[in-house]
């Protein structure tokens, strides 16, 4: 038989923005190969669609009939389809499969309908039927036959039977879908003398094109009389039963009566017709007509079942009972969950909504035993949706952090609604991938750390770290130096940081004298993209070193001149000589000073003060102590190792100059240098003499009319401010400068032969001696100021002729520091 395809409908309806149905109408045994539709174009989809989204098509546990084609985005026949094998008797029959899509998920569902053709012929069971009938049946009498059975459904069905010619019987109109019986009647009153035996053929048809048939052999045996038949007590018997039903329950009891007696009134029960596939499930008694089940039901493949039982008689009248049996379901089936698709990782930052698994939800039960609804056993960040009938998607429910849980299993709990309920469970195990959303955190909001003085360059400081929460090269931390300056100096310049350790190094040697602290900004990158990052500031503290020796000021240390310091015969004990002015660039312990006497002529007639460096005498002192004096005061810090300064102090133990300046005029000097000095000597006595006497006749002029207010300003208590070296500190008020000393240097214009040298400690007095001079020097004791008392002439002795006659002599005149100020 030609098989021609005809697509009798196509509808296509959307569910969803995502889902769609469409529907085919093909005949069943179409050949492998053979054209269902167009589905890209019903869909309509572009066949590259179906290309990139891997378009294939879930059948869930059934056989897969249909295939894709997604080159020509078609669907066809990939295997034979017997609607018979495949439905039954179950109209209409069709195929569901769905058609699953990616990136971005998507599903349709597609029905095809499998339309039969006429590929079965009628049937009986029996290939021919035996009757025994007794020639006093009347006429009129029915005689069931056995009903042909063609597995096509509508009008390739069955349709009707047909008798052989015959003068005696004749069939029962019959009607296709009825519940009667197939049944020959007797139209002309038996005669076992002229016939005994009597052969009839009984064919069944089908409505199909071309029509198919099928026939059964009626053989009929005429017996003597038995002319009354058993009839049923009821038509019809119906019974409910449950399908898990044990064997052997008892479904019904089917009675029929006989109005004969003796053995021809005697009943006998049998099954006649049923159902193909039935007749191992149910047994009737023959002899009290109790039906029993045999078998195992199953509600989700029967549920409805005819049997005839037949009540026959020993003369072979008999009469059919229709036993109707109701298949009643149990929740005996558990749902089974089919994962269409499914996302094994997805980003952290997808948006709520995303969806994850798409899932099939079959149970076979019916009504509420097969109602499913799906739960979640976490549901804080997932939920899952119902799509349409039978089918659920997972998806997000609100955003996902990696770094708070990297993974999830999410377990599926499907349930039905009987009793007691049934249910399935699967677990999808879902990877979240990471991206770059945390910046690097250091484990300190800032960092302080310090470095001794005089480092090595490169010496590693100390490190700073910082975290960062993503993963692998997201969380990958380099360490960047940012742009500053210290001192108008790049920061660079002083520190280099690793940029995969993060550790600090210093780049140059530091000095505390120059800096004592810096500080600068570490910036921690991480390797995402784009890179995150965060900075955090890096306080250095450079610590002191005793990398300085102390540094003495007073007395002042020259290569040409020897500076006395005057003690009067007359001092006390305790009197103060002078006092060891020291300072020590250093901070701290390193900078606090002691000074000691090392070395002197007479270490019993002074002492100097261990933490104010005051020399001062131990005793009385005496005529027999001898004039000069050679004092060597060490000054020594408190570092670890110390330093130390060794500074000379000469002191005059007398009370006039000219005891003393034998001692002190017995040091050689150039001819050439002391020619030189006595020439500009001489000429700057001149220049002071008369600078001098020219201001002493001003201030006296003024002193007439500003008596008053000169003696207020003079005599009054001005504070004095003392000056300090540079770079001197007061090292934690130890005290090293605890008196107020002043001292100038006075020089000509040829500086370097220049030993002219001025010097004043309080009151005391000074002697400065040059060593080449061979003259004398004038000792000047002067209590009050010359400007406190302008009348007071200021007296100067020459110094004696035979000094002059005998060698070069150079004049040292120390004035009141008024008369240094004037010149």
């Amino acid at each position: 038989m030609a098989r021609q395809v005809a697509l009798l409908f196509v509808s296509l309806a959307f569910l969803r923005s995502v889902f769609g149905q469409v529907s085919y109408s093909i005949p069943e045994e179409m050949a492998k190969g053979s054209l269902v539709g167009n589905i890209a174009h019903d869909l309509g989809l572009d066949v590259k669609r179906l290309k990139s989204g891997k378009a294939r098509i879930y059948t869930g546990v059934g056989t897969e009939y249909i295939v894709l084609n997604k080159e020509k985005g078609v669907l066809v026949v990939k295997e034979r389809i017997d609607r018979e094998a495949l439905c039954g008797q179950t109209t209409p029959c069709a195929l569901d499969f769905q058609i699953i899509l990616e990136n971005p998920m998507q599903f349709y569902s597609i029905t095809v309908e499998i339309t039969d053709i006429n590929d079965n012929s009628p049937a009986f069971k029996n290939n021919e039927m035996k009757f025994e009938i007794r020639e006093t049946v009347q006429i009129g009498s029915k005689f069931v036959l056995e009903k042909a059975v063609d597995i096509d459904v509508g009008i390739n069905g069955l349709q009707g039977y047909s008798l052989s010619s015959s003068e005696t019987f004749v069939l029962n109109p019959y009607r296709t879908g009825s519940s009667r019986n197939v049944e020959i009647v007797l139209k002309k009153a038996l005669d076992r003398e002229k016939q005994e035996r009597l052969s009839l053929v009984l064919t069944a048809l089908d409505g199909g094109d071309p029509q198919l048939s099928g026939t059964m052999q009626i053989i009929i045996t005429v017996l003597d009389a038995n002319d009354n038949a058993p009839v049923c007590t009821q038509a019809e018997y119906r019974s409910n039963v449950k399908e898990n039903s044990l064997k052997g329950t008892v479904l019904t009891t089917v009675t029929a009566s006989d109005a004969d007696e003796g053995p021809h009134g005697l009943v006998r029960y049998s099954i006649s017709n049923v159902p193909d596939g039935a007749l191992d499930l149910f047994h009737v008694d023959n002899e009290n007509g109790v039906v029993t089940l045999m078998g195992k039901l199953d509600y989700e493949k029967y549920r409805h079942y005819e049997i005839d039982v037949q009540a026959s008689d020993e003369g072979g009248n008999s009469d059919v009972c229709k036993v109707i049996i109701e298949v009643l379901d149990t929740n005996d089936n558990p749902p089974a969950i089919n994962i269409m698709s499914a996302s094994s990782s997805i980003s952290e930052d997808v948006k709520p909504g995303t969806v994850l698994t798409m899932m099939n939800i079959q149970d076979p039960d019916s009504n509420e035993n097969g109602k499913v609804h799906c739960i979640l056993d976490q549901s804080l960040h997932f939920t899952i949706t119902s799509a349409s009938n039978n089918f659920f998607t997972v998806v997000t429910d609100s955003e996902l952090d990696r770094e708070t849980a990297s993974e999830y299993n999410i377990t599926v709990t499907c349930s039905d609604e009987g009793v007691p309920s049934l249910s399935s469970s699967v677990t999808l195990t879902l990877q979240i991938s990471d991206v770059n959303d945390n910046a690097p955190v250091f484990e300190r909001s800032s960092y302080e750390a310090y470095i001794v003085e005089n480092n090595t360059p490169g010496l590693s400081i100390f490190t700073v770290k910082a975290r960062d929460a993503d993963w692998k090269q997201n969380a990958r931390v380099s360490y960047i130096l940012e742009d500053s300056s210290v001192n108008g100096v790049p920061v660079s310049s002083y520190v280099s940081v690793s940029a995969d350790s993060g550790v600090i190094h210093a780049v140059r040697s530091l000095d505390y004298e120059q800096i004592k602290d810096f500080q600068f900004r570490v910036k921690a990158q991480d390797g995402g993209s784009p890179p995150l990052s965060s900075n955090v500031t890096v306080k250095i503290l450079v610590q002191d070193q005793n990398d300085n020796p102390p540094q003495v000021l007073y007395p002042v240390q020259t290569g040409g001149s020897v500076v006395a310091e005057m003690v009067p015969r007359s001092a006390d004990v305790g009197y103060l000589v002078t006092k060891v002015v020291a300072v020590d660039v250093d901070s701290g312990q390193n900078a606090w000073l002691s000074y000691k006497l090392q070395k002197a002529t007479d270490r019993a007639l002074f002492e100097v003060g261990l933490q104010n460096g005051e020399i001062r005498t131990v005793r009385q002192v005496t005529d027999k102590d001898a004039v000069k004096q050679r004092l060597s005061v060490i000054v020594e810090d408190n570092g670890q190792p110390s330093r130390s300064a060794t500074v000379i102090v000469n002191v005059a133990v007398a009370d006039s100059f000219p005891e003393v300046l034998s001692e002190f005029t017995d040091f050689p000097h150039d001819k050439e240098y002391n020619d030189n000095l006595t020439f500009y000597l001489v000429l700057a006595l001149a220049v002071v003499s008369f600078l001098f006497i020219t201001s002493l006749v001003v201030i006296i002029s003024v002193k007439i009319y500003r008596w008053r207010q000169s003696r207020v300003l003079y005599q009054s208590n001005l504070p004095v401010i003392p000056y300090y070296p540079p770079r001197y500190s007061d090292t934690l008020g130890t005290g090293t400068l605890q008196h107020v000393y002043n001292y100038e240097v006075c020089r000509t214009t040829d500086s370097r032969k220049s030993d002219c040298k001025f010097g004043r400690a309080g009151s005391q007095n000074v002697l400065i001696m040059d060593p080449s001079s061979t003259g004398t020097m004038q000792r000047i004791q002067s209590e009050k100021s010359i400007l406190d008392e302008p009348d007071s002439p200021v007296e100067v002795s020459p110094p004696p002729k035979e000094n002059f006659k005998k060698k070069s002599s150079h004049i040292h005149v120390l004035y009141e520091a008024t008369v240094i100020s004037v010149i």
